[in-house]
């Protein structure tokens, strides 16, 4: 028997076979926790009990959407999308949706808020550094007020200078007339036959740019508009607020959406949404024939400072031409001085609208395909597999870095702009919003959109409805779960380099043998909801087995 025989015999490598080295322990728990659905990333909490002193390390799920990242928080994120989409698609019924009451703390909060404002006002323009820390101080307490809840907008900071310039609202003579009802309150679309309530699919897409490949990338790109892509893309989301405006006004009453943006191959974002209630496919052909979205910004077609940037003048406080030390144009200033807008971003010829009744197989099909991608990075995406694609890429991504993404965006200053909120801080042309960075292309920043008469539930109702039916289902086997109490608790965040803290490997392993007791629980709960097999034996003698 030969050497390499033997070798294979025992169970090793054979002679000539690349050598494969073990698994590390950490990938081996990595994966271990990916097959039992438990965090593979969580961040450690101290709970500290003040009876009696006992100190607790706990894992806290770090909640990431994207795989790549955290493959079960992921998953568990899709699912609680899924099942939010799903909810509210087909609603009979119209949603429950009651607002809290604001607390005393909310009312403090308030108050404290308002004495900052106040003593902002009477020293910016003395103090700047005073300013700056009471500017801090309100950007806290707003974030307080939103970790208790509160929704909407408080008033800014800063008083306007100016009255704001209006604008006509007369439609565009190039876009057609759409006929305008009084929207009504109702969500739920209309009953067919008795027993039908069909909803719609429904996709929209920017216009053509130049024509394409297969793969996405210009036939020819010279001629391919990169600078009206660009900007299609940043103002895409006001785009689609504004066809849900004119949907609403069109069919006349209030639509609800469950909506994700995603790029194309071409890598021009486009929408998929689940639209609430039966509409016809012409009404959504007019309603997006006839939507755009005028921008009413200073023009941006000539870049100005090219090989110099304008300058920060300290005493000034504006940015200055750094020859001449005039300061640059404000944005208001050219704002008020508009006669056309900017740019008017419109929607392309291919529209998609697709009735689906609720229940039925293919509306399982179409919430998997509008969830398709929320468990990757926008960077995965819109990932180039060519170099046709890596170019195309490449050009886009040169034109959205010239395109101001806000009024506040230090792009601005390239065009002899002063943004509003200007600082020395800032770095003429560099701007960090999503919009200009290569692995985003210009796609917005939220990929889920949904309406807020959706199902009448937030994500953290929907989690809490799942963790409430687990709960019943363990109940009736006699599992009951304690309510975990945080009276007496003390929680805080571990610094890096604790030394009292457990590796997270450690405390990864302990919530997988947790996760495999549950789960052990739960498939006991299921076979008590299934029954005895064969109806002979007793539930107790089958839960004993």
């Amino acid at each position: 028997m030969t050497g390499a025989n033997l070798t294979e015999e025992a169970g090793g490598t054979p002679a000539g076979s690349p050598r494969v080295r073990p698994p590390l322990a950490s990938d081996v728990v990595r994966a271990t926790a990916e097959k039992h659905g438990v965090c593979v990333r969580p961040f450690t909490m101290e709970v500290g009990d003040t009876e009696t002193g006992e100190l607790r390390y706990i894992p806290v799920p770090c909640g990431s959407t994207v795989e790549s990242v955290c493959l079960p928080c992921a998953r568990k994120a899709k699912a609680l999308r899924q099942a939010q989409c799903r909810e509210g698609w087909h609603l009979d019924a119209e949603p429950e949706i009651a607002s809290a009451s604001p607390t005393e703390d909310h009312k403090e909060l308030l108050e404290f808020r308002a004495d900052l404002v106040s003593a902002y006002r009477q020293v910016v323009n003395e103090d700047q550094a005073e300013a700056e820390n009471l500017r801090e101080e309100i950007r806290t307490v707003d974030a307080e007020l939103r970790q208790l809840g509160m929704r909407g907008r408080l008033p800014a900071v800063d008083l306007p200078d100016r009255k704001a310039v209006k604008r006509s609202t007369r439609r565009r003579q190039d876009a057609p007339n759409l006929p305008r009802r009084k929207v009504a309150k109702t969500t739920v679309g209309r009953e067919y036959a008795g027993r039908f309530r069909p909803s719609m699919f429904v996709t929209l897409t920017c216009d053509t740019y130049g024509p394409v490949r297969g793969d996405g990338s210009p036939v020819d790109p010279a001629s391919y508009d990169y600078r009206r892509a660009a900007r299609d893309a940043v103002h895409f989301s006001a785009l689609v607020d504004r066809w849900w405006q004119n949907l609403r006004r069109v069919v006349g009453w209030d639509a609800q959406y469950f909506a994700t943006v995603e790029p194309q191959k071409r890598a021009a974002p486009h929408l998929h949404t689940a639209v609430r209630g039966s509409i016809s496919h012409e009404t959504i052909r007019q309603v997006t024939e006839a939507t755009y979205h005028q921008v009413w910004w200073p023009n941006h077609d000539r870049i100005v400072y090219v090989d110099r940037k304008p300058v920060w003048d300290g005493d000034r406080r504006v940015f200055v031409d750094p020859d001449t030390r005039e300061p640059l144009t404000a944005w208001d200033d050219a704002v008020e001085d508009l006669e056309t807008p900017a740019h008017v971003v419109t929607f392309g010829r291919q529209v998609h609208s697709k009735g689906i009744l609720g229940g039925t197989e293919e509306a399982g099909r179409h919430i998997g395909y509008l969830t398709k991608y929320l468990t990757k990075s926008t960077g995965e995406v819109v990932s180039a597999e060519s170099a046709r694609q890596e170019d195309h890429h490449e050009r886009l991504h040169a034109e959205l870095s010239v395109t101001p993404c806000s009024p506040r965006c230090a792009v601005w200053l390239l065009y002899g702009i002063q943004p509003k909120g200007a600082n020395g801080k800032m770095t003429p042309g560099h701007c960090k919003g999503r919009a200009h960075r290569r692995v985003t292309l210009g796609l917005p920043g939220r990929r889920v959109l949904v309406s807020r008469k959706w199902s009448g539930k937030t994500l953290g109702d929907h989690k809490a409805d799942r963790q409430a039916f687990v709960a019943r289902a363990l109940a009736a086997v006699g599992i009951v779960k304690p309510a975990p109490s945080k009276e007496n608790q003390v929680w805080r965040k571990v610094e890096p380099g604790d030394t009292h803290v457990p590796p997270r490997d450690h405390l990864v392993m302990h919530a997988i043998a947790e996760r495999i007791t549950w789960k052990a629980e739960y498939d006991r709960a299921l076979l008590a909801a299934q029954g005895p097999p064969g109806g002979e034996e007793t539930s107790a003698t089958w839960l004993a087995a």
